[in-house]
């Protein structure tokens, strides 16, 4: 038995912000708890949507408190806002840094006993649905308006933990292109790129099925015509990149993902590296890695990454070209090539150990080990 969860309800499209006062209205909503990072306050973007709030005279708490890899502790502050203001709803406008928190601190709100962040990790056995969330994406690529997946990141620890769980999703996704065209170069090519991996380690992973691959195969063909595009800021290429990475994350929040993901989480509890970044480096490599595992999924992925000529191909050679197209397509948009400078020799075991434990790794086509992550890793080094 195969199971799927999604929005309650999403809107798409430039202007869709204008529908986050009325759904808070409808819904009998008093207060809205809004939590965005301080970068979107300082340049205006979380304005938009609490410039709206004022306009129809609704009550709201700003928070702030959220790093670019959240803490336990900016979930711990936030709970303690929370609490302490009133409200009755979230709206996390941002990537998924504000999304990741607010589903955090709307499950400890509604389930106390988890209070312990850490106790979160995992698939936990929470009862009750979060505080409601409104998501308001900011960026087009972690899609976590519509998953039922946050990360947080353990700084005692030095590692990420990944928390699993349908209460967690939020009740509404508000997906505004315009939300998203402040995103410099940099950050859309990564966040992109992080899209790009949700769709095709979801089209590969193990739990994968034909509901899935559909979601995930049609992503993969929106981000590829799309990417280039949004990196230069076109009104087409964030239309794109803002409905590409919500179809991928439809798909990989029910199937689950692989290596790639669990490698770039420990890379950002380690170096603090942007998730997408780390994505986006490891993504040609593991997929070279996982290929022999794969079927004639890549031929799919090679025909959507628009290779040509592959009905024409061997086996061998449609997995190369669809390795060698994502590979085109992160070097297009600026993404490094290399680990260089980011990693560490002498982390190499604990890095090794770290992905292997992470919760994404047990779905990647191909069993893996430690010394094959160790490998993987000092492959791009």
């Amino acid at each position: 038995m195969n199971k799927f969860v999604l929005n309650e309800t999403s809107y798409h499209g430039a202007g869709a912000i204008s529908a986050v006062p009325a759904e808070i209205k409808a819904r009998g909503f008093k207060k809205a708890f809004v939590a965005t990072d301080p970068d979107l306050v300082k340049f205006g973007i979380s304005k938009k949507v609490t410039d709206l709030l004022d306009k129809e005279g609704i009550d709201y708490t700003l928070y702030t408190d959220i790093k670019a890899n959240p803490t336990i502790e900016n979930v711990q502050n936030g709970v303690k806002a929370f609490k302490e203001c009133g409200a009755d709803c979230i709206v996390a406008i941002g990537g998924g840094s504000s999304m990741d928190t607010a589903k955090a601190i709307g499950i400890i709100i509604t389930n106390p006993e988890f209070e312990d962040v850490r106790s979160l990790e995992g698939v936990a056995p929470t009862k009750n649905p979060c505080v409601p969330i409104i998501a308001v994406p900011t960026t087009a690529g972690t899609a976590a308006e519509v998953t039922i997946n946050y990360v947080i990141t353990d700084v005692e620890k030095k590692r990420k933990f990944v928390c699993v769980d349908t209460h967690d999703i939020p009740v509404v996704a508000v997906v505004d292109p315009d939300m998203m065209s402040s995103m410099p170069k940099g950050l859309t090519a990564a966040t992109g790129m992080d899209a790009l991996t949700h769709a095709i380690e979801g089209y590969i992973t193990k739990g994968a099925w034909e509901l899935s691959d559909m979601f995930h195969i049609k992503a993969i063909e929106i981000i590829a015509k799309s990417l280039r595009g949004a990196v230069e800021n076109t009104a087409e290429g964030r239309e794109g990149m803002a409905l590409g990475q919500y179809v991928a994350g439809m798909g990989f929040s029910n199937v689950g993902l692989g290596v790639d993901h669990s490698m770039a989480h420990t890379l950002s509890a380690y170096y603090d590296t942007p998730h997408g970044k780390a994505c986006a480096i490891l993504l040609p490599t593991v997929m070279a890695y996982n290929a022999d595992y794969t079927g004639t999924k890549y031929r799919d992925i090679a025909i959507a990454m628009g290779v040509e000529g592959v009905e024409a191909m061997t086996q061998e050679e449609y997995r190369k070209a669809a390795v060698d197209a994502v590979r085109k397509l992160a070097e297009d948009v600026g993404i490094p090539t290399t680990l260089k400078g980011i990693v560490k020799e002498e982390d190499l075991d604990q890095l090794a150990k770290d992905a292997y434990a992470d919760a994404c790794r047990p779905g990647n086509p191909r069993e893996t080990s430690i010394e094959d992550i160790k490998a993987l890793y000092r492959s791009l080094m």
